[in-house]
């Protein structure tokens, strides 16, 4: 496993929940109508993101993270798709949704370097001087 011991301490999730903050920041823009619908979706789709990086985090083996790694992504194409229907719907003008988007971008090239990574080193594990 990694040496973080700690999911706080990972960029990913910090990032993650940054996006976390301002999905609900623009989703406060939306009209009453809409609290019940995608408000309420995007919020939820967000939180999942950072959720399921501690919980990966938290579990006691690579494939595991992994695969939390994996849903974390899901949740944030479900968000980056949430988004760009808020724009095209009026809900939001691309101005208010550009920063969730481009930190949306980073969170997912984050997840997928991280996966990358414990997927090698599940692959090639270090050697510690016990091994020796």
């Amino acid at each position: 496993m990694p040496a973080v011991r700690d999911y706080t301490q990972l960029i990913c999730w910090q990032k993650a929940m940054q996006l976390v903050e301002e999905v609900y920041r623009i989703t406060n823009r939306f009209p009453r109508e809409e609290r019940a619908g995608l408000r309420s979706q995007m919020r939820r789709a967000a939180i999942s993101i950072p959720s399921n990086i501690a919980e990966g985090q938290g579990r006691d083996s690579i494939p595991d993270f992994v695969r939390f790694l994996a849903i974390s992504r899901g949740s944030l194409q479900e968000l980056q798709t949430q988004l760009l229907l808020s724009q095209r719907q009026s809900l939001l003008q691309p101005d208010f949704t550009k920063k969730a988007i481009d930190l949306s971008h980073e969170v997912y090239r984050l997840l997928s370097a991280l996966t990358l990574s414990l997927k090698r080193s599940e692959k090639h594990p270090r050697q510690t001087p016990s091994d020796n």
